[in-house]
């Protein structure tokens, strides 16, 4: 598994499991079965209930904890230094650990009202957990580039990484541009733009000319980028392994040209009582 690595201590492997909306059972035997298969990059939130669940799995799996990379994060309506203090407390005694490898800021507020003494009082906090170990290392999630910018350039935070809405279907050259320039990881969330990239035709079409699935081609787009990991979603045996084979795949210049000339402006995920104004 290729992984991202930088200087502020992200080792990320660039295929992970998103576990949103998982929950329970489900959530466990989903994380058990994708650790036996060889995913070492497991995806969670405190947002997500379901942090306990991921646990369950993290101490019943054979593969050791240091072994494997976990990602959670504070919810918008946490970010008071107190609440990230014990929002992070909670989510590792919910994942029986003592750290997270990377704990994002999941929100920038409600509709990015994170601004001013409050994002510093914030992203203060956000570093103290990293300098404390219970996070080795922190990002951001949904963090349009004007904030992303003020976070890295006036507030100098040593972030590792960002994670956004990224697929065939929406463009975000502008903020991947920014992470790659700052050397943040970017991880795709909602990868497969929730079954629309599977079914658009030019990736179909694409699919069938390697023989492959069309879900295999729109992650072979992100996990093919430097710089770019991605967190599809997979409960089952069959999607997980796919989404694994999809490593192997290698698009050629055309394919890219074709995916280049999709209309790339489908956000699919931007709720309406709490997600910000994108750039």
């Amino acid at each position: 598994m290729q992984t991202i690595r930088n200087a502020n201590g992200l080792n990320l492997p660039k295929l992970g499991l998103g576990t949103w909306p998982m929950l329970d059972d489900e959530c466990t035997r989903a994380v058990l079965q994708a650790l036996e298969l060889g995913y070492r990059h497991i995806d969670t939130a405190a947002g997500y209930n379901n942090e306990a669940a991921v646990g369950k799995a993290l101490v019943h799996s054979a593969t050791p904890r240091e072994q494997i990379h976990v990602t959670t994060k504070v919810w918008y309506d946490k970010l008071e230094p107190a609440d990230m203090r014990a929002s992070l407390d909670n989510s590792l005694k919910a994942l029986q650990s003592d750290y997270v490898d990377l704990f994002h800021i999941h929100w920038p507020g409600k509709h990015g009202d994170l601004r001013g003494d409050a994002l510093k009082r914030s992203i203060d906090t956000l570093v103290e957990l990293h300098q404390s170990g219970k996070a080795r290392a922190i990002g951001v999630a949904n963090f349009p580039l004007a904030l992303l910018r003020e976070v890295v350039e006036i507030l100098k935070a040593p972030l590792s990484a960002i994670q956004v809405e990224y697929h065939v279907l929406l463009d975000q050259q502008p903020l991947l541009d920014y992470a790659r320039q700052h050397d943040l990881a970017f991880t795709a969330y909602t990868p497969l733009a929730r079954g629309e990239a599977a079914a658009n035709e030019v990736i179909q079409r694409i699919a069938r000319k390697h023989g492959v699935l069309p879900t295999q081609v729109a992650l072979q787009w992100l996990l093919g980028q430097e710089g770019v990991a991605a967190i599809p979603k997979a409960a089952g045996r069959e999607n997980q392994q796919a989404n694994l084979d999809a490593l192997k795949l290698r698009l050629d210049d055309e394919d890219r040209d074709a995916i280049a000339a999709l209309p790339k402006n489908r956000r699919v995920v931007s709720p309406a009582d709490f997600a910000p104004v994108w750039d």
